[in-house]
């Protein structure tokens, strides 16, 4: 499988303007700038769409080992957060807010921990990644 999206920028780093399209039409010319990624201007940023990717990479991920240990998942609420230092990003940390019936707290955060590990997108991210979960029953 393989997906894909375009970045089209125009101009210079900080006048400049661009807009990214994904293949699957759920961003189709979505702007983004040096305001939207450095300040706080119009539009989305690289680091937003990486700290997206994250939380819902992991949280499918963690839905999917619950599953494997026979706990279905009612809800899992994941926010991921970016850190952008010095032209590279230091750490995506991970917050969740989980409902899931007949677990302990030890078997869930055991999960937590595989599937914070093991889901695509940390696989990918060479930084720090660090995550802290909730388990409410």
């Amino acid at each position: 499988m393989k997906r894909k999206a375009t970045a089209i920028w125009n101009g210079t780093i900080k006048e400049g303007k661009g807009n990214l399209t994904t293949q699957s039409g759920t961003l189709k010319e979505t702007q983004y700038s040096f305001k939207s990624r450095f300040e706080s201007g119009t539009g989305t940023n690289p680091e937003e769409l990486i700290a997206a990717a994250h939380a819902g990479c992991f949280a499918m991920q963690l839905s999917a080992f619950l599953g494997e240990e026979g706990f279905e998942p009612q809800s899992l609420e994941a926010t991921g957060e970016v850190t952008l230092d010095d032209g590279s990003i230091t750490q995506s940390h991970l917050n969740l807010k989980a409902r899931v019936r007949d677990i302990d707290n030890d078997k869930f955060q055991e999960l937590v921990n595989k599937a914070k590990d093991n889901c695509p997108v940390s696989k990918l991210l060479d930084t720090k990644i660090t995550v802290d979960a909730v388990l409410n029953q």
